[in-house]
């Protein structure tokens, strides 16, 4: 009897390591890993950082070569999306067994014992962007390219609208090339939303130290143009900038789309999962997209991190082969990680671990007065959830994840956080 096929949708980090985990977990099935993009999987952080300023080469973010894939008896398709999932009627049998039929826009199709979602983000459109020239997201490796090939035009002046952590850290690399940049956003500070106004603070000055024009707490209201060309920037309060190139960093939306004609799942925020990451019956999610319901947490979480990625897209294909081929001898099992993620702005290195909370209980401490050396303690409802911490040392760092790996009374917790800052 065939073992069937697993489709892993999504040629992304989480993608990549639901592919890798399920050969290595003994999947000899039929694999295939669609990816709409045609490049080979590839690391994002970097498109803000090192691709944008043009220290590296796109080929130095592949996560594998196409030698690797193929040693992986993949069938990988690149440049092809999956335009919907189950469409038609199906029957009975197929329901209960979560046998699930792909359509892909290339007019081909899969049937599948099992699929993983791994299909990320796309970029929120910008309103009144349409159609004028030099406004421009970043999400992907075509847009940091774009964006490296109009920067290399010395003396631009760039609004950077969103001062969440990507619109920051492009702020700074922007800077760092040379231009004039504006950042521009809700929060008062940089990653505030995030960090909160404390380390958010702490950003502010590294920016503006390094002649950034901060404009935090105002929105854009409409852009000026010439000749269908962008040329300044109208805010909220009727500041205008001069501009002719506009970053957008204004947020995302799960790449859901393909999934609405499926009965039964929960689109609301992402894919919708239980604490095993899975949506439904042959049905998992690892990466961006996926909202699963965290053990240790109580709640439901969509982590929009790096880390995440890779540690969700093994245990959504260990989980799922637990079920598909219980001869294998694998257990499902809940995930249940500590959150972390990290931005590079300029030489300050920010690093968080756990749940941040920026409007619940805080408590922050500046390390060093000398330099941008700070840390924050989040909670809520008496419990320590999360640290942050801008310019520390690894080992400080790791003092302060190990306060929080799992959530600790908040006056217990208190004590380990000064205890690891010394």
């Amino acid at each position: 009897m065939s073992a069937g096929r697993v489709a892993v949708v999504g040629a992304s980090a989480a993608g990549l390591a639901a592919a890798e985990a399920l050969r290595r977990h003994g999947w000899q099935g039929e694999l295939s890993l669609i990816g709409a993009e045609p490049h080979l999987p590839y690391d994002r952080p970097p498109l803000s950082k090192q691709v944008l300023s043009g220290a590296w080469a796109p080929e130095r973010t592949w996560l594998r070569t196409r030698e690797q894939l193929d040693s992986l008896g993949m069938d990988v398709r690149l440049g092809v999306s999956v335009a919907e999932m189950d469409s038609g009627a199906r029957s009975v049998a197929d329901r209960e067994t979560g046998v699930r039929h792909l359509t892909l826009s290339d007019g081909s199709g899969l049937d599948c014992a099992g699929v993983i979602a791994a299909t990320g983000l796309l970029a929120r459109a910008f309103p009144g962007a349409e159609g004028i020239a030099g406004v421009r997201g970043l999400r992907c490796m075509d847009d940091a390219m774009a964006l490296r090939e109009q920067l290399s035009t010395p003396g631009r002046r760039v609004a950077v609208v969103g001062n969440g952590v990507l619109g920051s850290e492009i702020a700074a690399v922007v800077r760092e090339s040379g231009h004039e940049v504006a950042l521009i956003g809700p929060s008062a500070t940089p990653m505030e939303h995030t960090v909160g106004p404390f380390l958010g603070g702490l950003l502010a000055r590294a920016h503006d130290a390094r002649g950034v024009a901060l404009y935090g707490g105002r929105l854009v209201e409409s852009l000026g143009t010439v000749a269908g060309a962008v040329r300044s920037v109208l805010l909220d309060d009727g500041t205008e900038l001069a501009a002719d190139l506009v970053l957008t960093a204004t947020g995302s939306t799960p790449a859901t789309a393909w999934l609405a004609g499926t009965e039964g799942l929960d689109l609301s925020d992402g894919l919708g999962c239980d604490a095993y990451c899975a949506a439904a019956p042959g049905l998992y999610a690892a990466g961006d997209v996926a909202r699963w319901h965290h053990p240790v947490y109580g709640r439901a979480l969509r982590v929009e991190h790096r880390m995440n990625a890779t540690e969700q897209g093994m245990a959504a294909a260990r989980n799922l082969l637990a079920v598909l081929r219980p001869g294998l001898g694998l257990t499902a099992t809940p995930f249940a990680p500590v959150p972390y993620f990290w931005s590079d702005q300029y030489d300050v290195k920010l690093q968080a671990y756990g749940l941040l909370t920026p409007g619940g209980q805080t408590h922050t401490q500046i390390v060093d007065g000398d330099r941008p050396s700070a840390a924050a303690l989040y909670g809520e409802d008496g419990l320590a959830t999360g640290v942050a911490a801008a310019g520390l040392p690894p080992r400080t760092v790791r003092a302060l994840r190990a306060v929080i790996a799992t959530p600790a009374p908040w006056d217990e917790a208190l004590i380990g956080f000064k205890e690891a800052l010394g």
